[in-house]
């Protein structure tokens, strides 16, 4: 008779990250800043990487101080360069990289009438141009059991309640890119690549619009709420650890039920 998973192992410890190295993008705030906290809090070693440098140095000394090991770097993902540069910093630092959440973002709601070519460009530039030059970039020291985060959103797969073309073109593209990206280097290089696509959650960008959006949560969602951080944190670490082990190529949504509707 074959032994369960359960009974050789500890089902909990593939959730972890000991001793791997997570570069983490768009790391100054918002989900970015949850995500770190969450790998920090399962053994992982971090790279952050984000514009803002004060917010930056900020979450790494904050993060210090519970004991992870944090490297921060301001980095620009549009910037092919600086991409390059924060993988080296990374294999420097920790002579490897094994997981890439490529969480770096920028949106807004504009008309599509009203937004300009340079906006449209600016947010594909950085949400979808950003995510494959990180891949490309990770991909290039990864070696096999790695994995690849990209954050999308649920506006990649449903129409959205606002104006956003820009946003959600940039999000459904990079649903495309996990795909093929995952079929490129699944097999040839044992590189897993998934999407995790969040829908309306409370972080330091939606706090501020709560009156806007809440009557479309209540009515859009099955569980009539925002999520929460850690509600994202568990699905993100399901996706970077061993625990998704046999799992490439998709997206897992996590969004109260929204696209269910």
């Amino acid at each position: 008779m074959t032994a369960s998973f359960s009974e050789v192992a500890d089902p909990l410890a593939a959730f972890r990250l000991d001793g791997r190295v997570v570069v983490i993008t768009g790391a100054s705030s918002g989900l970015g800043a949850g995500f770190a906290r969450a790998v920090a809090a399962v053994g992982g070693r971090i790279v952050l990487a984000a514009r803002r440098e004060d917010r930056l140095k900020a979450l790494a000394e904050d993060l210090r101080g519970t004991g992870a090991v944090v490297v921060p770097q301001v980095t620009d993902v549009s910037d092919a360069a600086a991409c390059a540069e924060l993988v080296e910093t990374a294999v420097a630092q920790f002579g490897r990289v094994d997981v890439l959440v490529n969480n770096a973002g920028v949106g807004g709601a504009v008309p599509a009438t009203r937004e300009s070519p340079e906006a449209f460009r600016q947010v594909l530039d950085v949400n979808l141009v950003g995510s494959f030059l990180m891949a490309q970039a990770c991909a290039r020291v990864m070696l096999p059991g790695s994995a690849i985060v990209n954050v999308a959103s649920v506006l990649a797969l449903v129409a959205p309640r606002f104006p956003q073309a820009a946003y959600t073109a940039s999000k459904a593209g990079l649903l495309g890119l996990t795909r093929d990206l995952a079929q490129q280097w699944s097999a040839r290089k044992g590189i897993r690549v998934n999407a995790l696509c969040p829908g309306y959650v409370i972080t330091e960008m939606t706090e501020g619009d709560t009156d806007r959006l809440t009557p479309v949560i209540e009515g859009n969602t099955m569980l009539r709420r925002f999520g929460l951080q850690a509600e994202l944190d568990s699905a993100l670490l399901f996706l970077a650890s061993p625990a998704s082990a046999y799992v490439t190529g998709t997206a897992l949504t996590v969004d109260g039920g929204l696209t269910a509707l």
